[in-house]
């Protein structure tokens, strides 16, 4: 990562650091959710028209919710992402399953110099684009994007509608609950502060383990509130056409784009 990259992506860096060895327990079955992430993005490249055999680049990875579960499915995945916690634990997570992924530590904007290939399917899940915190800094991505997305080839990003959500007056507080995990109580809670266009989330996980008195853990980072209508046209500024929006498959609104020409390669033929 170059120093630019590292030093705009530095609280983000600081909360998926800290929050990797516990970012499972953000869902309340973190198994089922990536059986139930990898089946939703299936359905959706699927309808597109896109089949196995498939190379996906995932490139805001995480602890690999998406890539394990289009991994399980038959997608030959290359997972990427610009903390290299998240990578090691997503790699890590995939030898446990007997899947084989390939890994890399990489800046959404310096996405084609990292991987030197095209993929026909790029995502990036999860609220990860509005880690980049202003329209240019998005498009300098989504044309990585372009770059990495093969002729015919579709780019997959996921993102909250920030139209829905309520970015000004004062903080918010959003649990994602409270987790056993043996003998250890694990309370995670998000409070937003709103600083529009942007809003902080600082995340605090309480881990009270059973005979000692509750440890907090604490990160934050800031996201761009970028409305889903302005990331469609950035996408479309990319190089990407027939930009739609897909609702009511993913847990996230989607945004769909193809890049111009024809599939007609398999991934072993590139």
């Amino acid at each position: 990562m170059t120093q630019m990259g590292a030093s705009f992506f530095l609280p983000a860096v600081d909360l998926y650091d800290k929050l990797t060895p516990f970012y499972h327990l953000i869902y309340a079955d973190w198994k089922s959710t990536i059986r139930q992430h990898g089946e939703a993005l299936d359905q959706i490249i699927r309808s597109a028209g896109v089949e196995l055999p498939c190379a996906v680049l995932d490139a805001a990875c995480g602890i690999g919710t998406q890539t394990l579960g289009l991994a399980s499915l038959g997608y030959q995945v290359t997972a990427s992402d610009f903390c290299a916690a998240s990578v090691d634990r997503a790699k890590n997570e995939a030898i446990q399953r007997g899947l084989s992924i390939e890994t890399a530590v990489a800046d959404m904007r310096e996405l084609y110099a990292h991987h030197n290939r095209t993929f026909d399917v790029v995502i990036a899940c999860d609220n990860a684009i509005p880690h980049l915190l202003s329209d240019a800094e998005i498009l300098v991505a989504l044309k990585e994007f372009h770059r990495c997305t093969a002729p015919g080839g579709l780019c997959l990003i996921s993102v909250r509608d920030y139209t829905n959500v309520e970015l000004r007056g004062p903080a918010q507080l959003h649990p994602n609950g409270v987790h056993q995990v043996e003998k250890s109580r694990y309370v995670l809670l998000q409070v937003w502060n709103p600083l529009p266009p942007l809003h902080e989330t600082i995340f605090y996980i309480i881990e009270h383990r059973e005979g000692a008195l509750p440890i907090t853990h604490t990160s934050r980072a800031i996201c761009y509130a970028v409305p889903i209508y302005r990331l469609m046209r950035l996408m479309d500024e990319a190089g990407f056409h027939e930009v739609r929006r897909v609702d009511g498959v993913f847990f996230q609104p989607v945004i769909i784009g193809r890049k111009k020409g024809e599939r007609n390669e398999t991934p072993d033929e590139r």
